[in-house]
């Protein structure tokens, strides 16, 4: 069975730096029949089983720790099982949201790191650290599927936020440049918010 891609849209809310606003997340889910990965853990867990079907959760990847991606991340780990992955330089947002008394979400599992690779499906998820949108921000390349999950790093436009706390205007656009232009032009990016676009798209858009 090959690997694919499922994807859901759910609604709630990101705070950071004492203000909240409304958001629409991406849900990606790859894996095959049997088992998958989740990236992100965004607003609702019902939402995400639902996409994920009944299958085996691996993990749930992180790609970083603002609330909108993270908020909702152990309590999924309570209901599959599966271990949460995070790069460690996002300890700091993580604690943001789960730094308190809330029992079971002291800490996410495993440390992601840059060059690791997850294997779903038969599908070989290569991590990217991306800094810049957060410390520890990570794309998801996965070669055989020609795609790349991007999290905040990069949207249909151009970079991800970079005028609150933790993020880097400057960083970002070297990340950008640096690990994700370097992917074939017809890459499609699967985003956290919003339409997919492809890299050679987002090249255009960044230097025209």
């Amino acid at each position: 069975m090959a690997a694919r891609v499922d994807h859901a849209v759910v609604s709630g809310t990101f705070s950071l730096d004492g203000e909240t606003h409304q958001v629409d997340n991406n849900v990606w889910v790859i894996g095959d029949d049997e088992q998958c990965l989740v990236i992100d853990a965004p607003h609702d867990v019902e939402a995400i089983l639902e996409v994920v079907g009944g299958r085996a959760v691996k993990a749930i990847v992180c790609t970083h720790a603002h609330d909108d991606h993270v908020r909702v991340a152990p309590a999924l780990r309570v209901a599959t099982g599966a271990p949460i992955l995070l790069h460690p330089d996002d300890r700091p947002l993580w604690e943001l949201t789960h730094g308190g008394d809330e029992p079971g979400a002291e800490l996410w599992d495993v440390d992601l790191s840059d060059g690791m690779t997850l294997t779903i499906g038969g599908a070989a998820v290569q991590v990217l650290h991306t800094p810049g949108h957060a410390p520890g921000a990570v794309c998801l390349y996965v070669h055989d599927l020609g795609c790349v999950f991007t999290g905040d790093t990069l949207f249909q436009g151009g970079p991800g936020a970079t005028g609150r706390s933790y993020s880097d205007a400057r960083v970002i656009e070297q990340s950008i440049r640096s690990r994700l232009f370097e992917l074939p032009d017809e890459t499609v990016v699967h985003t956290g918010h919003g339409p997919d676009t492809t890299i050679g798209a987002e090249k255009a858009n960044l230097d025209g």
